[in-house]
């Protein structure tokens, strides 16, 4: 199949350029998409502000840049993202994103950093099956799962989040993106977009692929306050989202207490694929390591109260408590801090 190109560029910099394919249209004969492409661009730019098109063409999908992706389970692949956070990494491609393909259609989980990478998953799939894509679940709002939205909408997904998605997307998701462009370049992220979720779900939802069920469950306050798991009926295949961390420096956006009370409780058993670092074969693989970092986290915090610190000088306190973990986890410096921060504001009102 033939997709059309945009070569996009902003108009007050002609330096920031970037590439953008709707995928939501594509063509069987060249003819047919250079006929289409100037409607398409006319189309995609008018939904932009600050962008003109400098250049526009036709190509195969098997020219577009495509991610790396595994299988883990029969129908089951995984992308694993780099082991760093923003700051240590050259373009944000940091979480692991992945899809379930059904009898009928295929169900995306997590859709990365950006539109580019959005799209890079795109042709991953497509290289695989030619199935509607029928769904992308957002496990949570932070922008390494959650700003590649807009491509699987417009190849006609409906977005499924926690009932909570929305809300936290539109408080903070303006921020994350100025953020981001400022990291990585307009160009990085040309085309990227906040997209909120078309379904809430409260408790749990089940999603029929074709003979596939997957069952999504809305998680109590823990990494964050609305993380979304999601679960492969037909293999056990288990998708947490950054519920869990592997090799990165875990990150505490919710609740420390609620994140130990959640992992406490023991997931299915079949493969478990976290929001960061290698997929495991067990749940005691997956959060053993996790577990006795983040307790740790909360006795030294707890510690730092019951002393009578300041935050100034529990925060020191609590790192150094830390240190024997600092080989184990990327990024751990200024992870361990804001977790440190995070925690103490938590649990000093307990």
């Amino acid at each position: 199949m033939l997709y059309a190109i945009l070569t996009i560029c902003l108009a007050a910099d002609s330096r920031s350029c970037g590439t953008v394919t709707p995928v939501g249209h594509a063509f069987a004969a060249q003819a047919e998409c250079e006929a289409a492409a100037p409607r398409i661009a006319r189309d995609w730019l008018g939904s932009q502000s600050g962008w003109t098109l400098d250049r526009l063409e036709c190509a195969p999908l098997d020219s577009l840049p495509v991610m790396p992706v595994q299988p883990v389970a029969d129908g089951v692949h995984v992308h694993v993202g780099q082991i760093a956070q923003f700051e240590d990494s050259p373009d944000g491609w940091i979480a692991n994103l992945g899809f379930v393909i059904g009898r009928d259609s295929i169900a995306v989980i997590d859709a990365g950093a950006s539109r580019r990478q959005g799209e890079a998953l795109f042709a991953a799939i497509r290289r695989i099956s030619d199935k509607p894509i029928s769904h992308l679940i957002v496990t949570h709002m932070h922008p390494d799962h959650a700003f590649g939205a807009e491509v699987f909408r417009e190849a006609g997904a409906t977005i499924v989040g926690h009932q909570r998605l929305a809300d936290a997307l539109q408080g903070r998701g303006p921020t994350y993106l100025d953020n981001l462009v400022r990291l990585y370049g307009a160009g990085a992220m040309a085309g990227t977009r906040v997209v909120l979720p078309d379904v809430a779900v409260a408790d749990s939802l089940d999603i029929d692929l074709g003979d596939r069920v997957l069952t999504l469950k809305a998680v109590a306050t823990a990494h964050s306050d609305n993380d979304l798991t999601v679960l492969d009926r037909a293999t056990g295949t288990f998708f947490a989202g950054d519920l869990v961390f592997r090799g990165l420096t875990p990150i505490v956006d919710g609740s420390l207490p609620g994140w130990l009370d959640w992992m406490a409780a023991p997931q299915a058993g079949g493969p478990v694929v976290p929001g960061h670092g290698p997929v495991a074969a067990s749940w005691p693989d997956a959060v053993t390591a996790q577990q006795d970092f983040l307790t740790t986290l909360a006795q030294a915090t707890r510690q730092t109260i019951r002393d009578g610190l300041p935050m100034s000088q529990a925060v020191p306190a609590i790192v150094g408590a830390l240190q024997p973990f600092a080989g184990e986890w990327a990024s751990f410096p200024d992870s361990a801090a804001r977790d440190a921060t995070a925690a103490f504001k938590e649990l000093e009102w307990e």
